[in-house]
């Protein structure tokens, strides 16, 4: 097993977000506030600091506003030398006086500027870089960079080979608890390292055409249940979310729920070939004087020194490498495939469930499979579309980078839903004598495992736990298994029924999947969605138009709905041609799709389906 990589990064953010107010004290606000560039160059010295007593070096991201303030380039220089820091740029702390006299603007948000702006900021920032240092970054970031910005760096300046690239599900949730004023909205992305795709950031490179030229780490490590179900900026690697999540005990100022999650990154070398990830990215707006999340400055800087300290320990036992960022652009380069996927079987370490979930992530799909809903899929992202989808002024899309889902139970309901209506969900119903039973109301536990054939094409595999299902005078055992083949576009669902209390029974499956399309919780137009079921001489279609009807076809081949706004296929096949193929449309107060496969099962049988992605034009 590999070490676990870690990438510690700080930026001197001389005028980080939010704390002009802050420091001004009510104020007329000044961004060129001494105190201000004072204590935010101060904060920076402290940060760099509690890395390198540890052993650590950091990947040291200017900002704009750090690049005319000599004292911040002579550290950097010189940490460079002493330490081995990487000098590298961010494209976040553009605000400054000299940025807002230029582009009279507040933005500060790259990919939120049109792409003529984002370009001539793009020039500026590396250039105003290169007279300071005398050579351009290798290594630059964001909250978040669209494809057409990450295309036209690395076009511009090749020798960038490492970015911050999107905020591990930074969407609606984030946006609700910061007052609905925090418009950063890009879910659907990676969780960890990938090689973003020419046509869509947040979608992994499926071969050397479509790869960007950069290897994308996340703006944070973050809790893979907690940050989905809640909050994403209360549950991270970075501290300073542990404590705006107020997960630490006030009276001795300790956290182990930090060192838990971080160990549970180290965790994720099971499923990924040995090869383990942590990011811990902080600017100096964490660390005010005044104190932030109800925490006083001496509990931020401990919190920070704290967590310095586990990582420099790590090191010390060698169980963990620090690489600076374009390090580790060169390492993942050598470590992963294409067509490799990141894999997390990630428990609950916060609340004390056993909540578990799966999520999968290769250039085709991102998925989360949910144990506590019977290994029922409750978010897809078909990246096989590789969606163009052009963000900031000028465009469709002014703030929302977000990948569109198929399938998002938090924003579409999923399984548990109001009186009315459907969620979106990937799951399966048992029927008998009239009685159902969905499998999402069937809690288990999953086992993970690889197989590879002959060609050397390598399958991971859930295994879940068997579930009893009991009806009115028979009791059903049945076992679900998950195929996530590489390269394969699709994720093969086994339902074997291991017992039954009367084995001459006969119960009905019902594989299905509902689902829609969007970014956040409101509806989309689903007009001109095309559902088909095909079978031999027999094709049933529906165009949606909100008017509730269903098609079934005996022994289908094939049901499946087109999605010309995303640009996706997705279908369901079934291994057994006796089984009858369907498809059903919504209405406007259930606005989705749903396709399915039923099949009458015996003893001992198994029922095996396909949930495939393609790219529609």
């Amino acid at each position: 097993m590999d070490k676990l990589i870690l990438n510690l990064i700080h930026r001197p953010e001389m005028v980080p977000e939010y704390a002009e107010k802050v420091t001004g004290h009510g104020k007329t606000e000044d961004i060129g506030r001494k105190a201000l560039l004072t204590e935010s160059l101060d904060i920076f010295k402290v940060q760099q600091e509690a890395a390198h007593k540890n052993g650590l070096k950091t990947t040291i991201q200017m900002t704009y506003a750090s690049l005319f303030n000599d004292e911040a380039v002579a550290l950097a220089k010189e940490h460079h030398e002493t330490y081995g820091d990487e000098i590298a740029l961010s494209l976040l702390g553009l605000p400054c006086k000299e940025f807002r006299d230029k582009y009279k603007t507040k933005d500060f948000c790259i990919w939120m500027f049109s792409m003529e702006d984002k370009k001539q900021i793009v020039n500026d920032v590396f250039e105003k870089f290169y007279e300071r240092f005398g050579f351009y970054p290798e290594s630059t970031g964001s909250y978040y960079m669209d494809a057409e910005l990450t295309n036209y760096i690395k076009e511009k300046y090749p020798m960038v080979k490492c970015a911050v690239a999107t905020c591990w599900e930074e969407g609606p949730k984030a946006y609700h608890t910061c007052n609905n004023s925090w418009y950063t909205l890009f879910d659907g992305g990676p969780w960890a390292p990938w090689i973003p795709s020419k046509q869509n950031t947040h979608a992994p490179a499926a071969n050397e055409a479509e790869d960007s030229g950069i290897v994308a780490i996340p703006h944070l490590s973050r809790d893979l249940i907690a940050c989905y179900d809640g909050n994403g900026s209360n549950f991270g690697t970075h501290p300073q979310n542990v404590l705006r999540g107020m997960i630490y005990d006030s009276k001795t100022w300790e956290y182990p729920y930090l060192y838990n999650l971080i160990d549970q990154y180290r965790d994720l070398a099971k499923y990924n070939n040995g090869y383990a990830y942590n990011m811990m990215f902080v600017g100096p707006g964490w660390m005010n004087k005044m104190g932030r999340w109800e925490a006083p400055y001496e509990l931020l800087k401990k919190s920070y020194e704290d967590g310095c300290a586990y990582y420099g320990q790590l090191k010390k036992e060698d169980k963990l490498m620090d690489l600076t960022m374009a390090e580790f652009a060169d390492y993942y380069r050598g470590k992963k495939r294409y067509t490799e996927p990141e894999c997390a079987l990630w428990r609950d370490i916060l609340y004390g469930s056993d909540k578990q979930v799966f999520w999968y992530c290769d250039p085709y799909l991102r998925a989360c499979v949910n144990m506590d809903q019977g290994g029922a899929i409750v978010d897809l992202r078909p990246y096989a579309a590789k969606l163009k989808w052009e963000v900031g002024i000028g465009t469709k899309h002014v703030q929302d980078a977000s990948y569109p889902f198929l399938i998002q139970e938090k924003y579409r309901a999923g399984y548990f839903t109001h009186y009315a209506g459907e969620g979106t969900v990937r799951s399966a119903k048992v029927c008998y004598n009239g009685e159902e039973v969905d499998l999402c109301l069937c809690r288990t536990k999953a086992h993970f495992s690889e197989e590879k054939d002959a060609e050397g094409k390598i399958t991971r595999i859930l295994t879940l736990d068997p579930v009893e299902i009991e009806f009115d005078g028979l009791t059903v055992k049945l076992q679900t298994k998950e195929y996530f083949e590489e390269g394969g576009s699709n994720i093969r669902i086994e339902r074997k029924i291991l017992e039954m209390s009367d084995p001459s029974a006969k119960v009905e499956i019902n594989e299905y999947i509902v689902a829609c399309y969007g970014t956040t919780e409101y509806p989309e137009d689903m007009s001109g969605i095309t559902l088909e079921a095909i079978g031999d001489g027999k094709k049933e279609s529906i165009v949606y138009e909100y008017k509730c009807r269903e098609a079934a076809v005996a022994g289908a081949k094939e049901v499946s709905a087109v999605i010309p706004a995303i640009e996706t296929k997705v279908s369901l096949t079934a291994k057994d041609t006796a089984a009858e193929g369907y498809i059903r449309e919504g209405y406007a107060f259930s606005p989705m799709f749903t396709l399915g496969y039923k099949k009458t099962m015996a003893d001992k049988e198994v029922f095996t389906t396909w949930l495939n992605l393609e790219k529609a034009n």
